[in-house]
């Protein structure tokens, strides 16, 4: 009986782990998930990560007023969260003007299966655009131009032929490009949206509001490269059939904003609009204290060919900042 319970504690022994075994476990088991951590934070840096690391050590504005400005429909909102910090008549119909170029941008980003694709710009895509008196990017009749250069040429001097073009390459016509721009809208969520072109000239029935241009752009700056689109200040295209040269075109933003520099941050970019029925429209994002916000504004008046969009974007980013400052 005795040799019995002997080798029955014999056998339990050799089934216990040693201490110092789970300890070497353990040790592993922590520096295993050190080595995973340190791998995310090296690959999300630049994508998300470090924004969300700062926005853990600097204090958010909550609410801030928006009055005084030239426009009459504003809305302030967090890029991050998309909540709302500030508004007026943000849900109110506008017509969107240029802004539309935002959703017209996206789209094409994400349909088109590569940006060295070429288009070519059909002649009657032009007499409505001359007769409007639409703002183009410069291309002509007949050119042959690589897809990221329309969308470039769409978002930073607010080419109209580059919409009409990447449109009907991608959607068959105009019209149908619409209609997945509105399915687009749907699933978005944007609610009091409607458009019936690519280029956002006026029409009774395409509107939106500041809050659902606020909600798109909050949407498109997700996407790398739209981002770096509508953050530069120029772009310059390679030589084509007709411009062997390329052509050199600047944003409408940055034309009329030498200094980006606000209170507290920086202007990142944006896309600006007008018509006479718009007024002045503006959908812009910057870096205030380390946080990104959104700004859509619509209705400035422009009186004398002031740049009163632009000024409204300042006035309300710097009050941001001070805010941010003292939060």
């Amino acid at each position: 009986m005795t040799a019995y319970k002997k080798r029955g504690n014999q056998k339990k022994r050799t089934q216990t782990v040693p201490r110092h075994s789970r300890s070497v476990l353990a040790l592993c088991i922590v520096l295993h998930l050190l080595a995973v951590l340190v791998l995310v934070l090296i690959i999300g840096w630049n994508r998300g990560v470090k924004d969300f690391l700062l926005t853990l050590s600097t204090p958010a504005v909550r609410e801030m007023d928006l009055s005084g400005i030239h426009s009459s429909h504003a809305v302030l909102i967090s890029a991050r969260g998309g909540k709302v910090i500030g508004e007026i008549n943000s849900k109110e119909p506008v017509y969107p003007a240029s802004l539309t170029k935002m959703m017209t941008a996206i789209l094409a980003l994400e349909k088109l299966d590569s940006l060295d694709h070429e288009i070519t710009l059909d002649a009657d895509i032009f007499p409505d655009l001359y007769a409007a008196d639409a703002t183009r990017a410069g291309f002509e009749p007949g050119e042959t131009v690589k897809a990221r250069d329309l969308i470039y040429g769409a978002l930073l001097p607010s080419g109209a032929e580059c919409c009409i073009a990447l449109a009907r390459d991608i959607a068959g016509s105009e019209d149908a490009f619409a209609e997945m721009m509105n399915d687009k809208a749907l699933h978005l969520g944007l609610e009091h949206t409607h458009f019936c072109n690519t280029t956002g000239l006026n029409d009774p029935e395409h509107v939106s509001t500041v809050y659902d241009m606020a909600i798109l752009l909050k949407y498109c700056i997700r996407n790398d490269t739209f981002r770096e689109m509508i953050c530069s200040s120029w772009h310059s295209t390679p030589g084509t059939n007709i411009h062997p040269d390329g052509i050199t075109f600047y944003s409408t933003l940055f034309r009329n904003l030498p200094d980006p520099y606000v209170t507290g941050g920086h202007i990142l970019g944006g896309k600006t609009g007008y018509t006479a029925d718009a007024g002045q429209c503006l959908a812009s994002f910057a870096e205030i204290a380390g946080r990104e916000y959104i700004l859509v504004t619509s209705g400035a008046p422009g009186e004398n060919g002031e740049a009163q969009h632009v000024e409204d974007a300042v006035t309300l980013y710097d009050r941001l900042g001070i805010k941010a400052g003292s939060t």
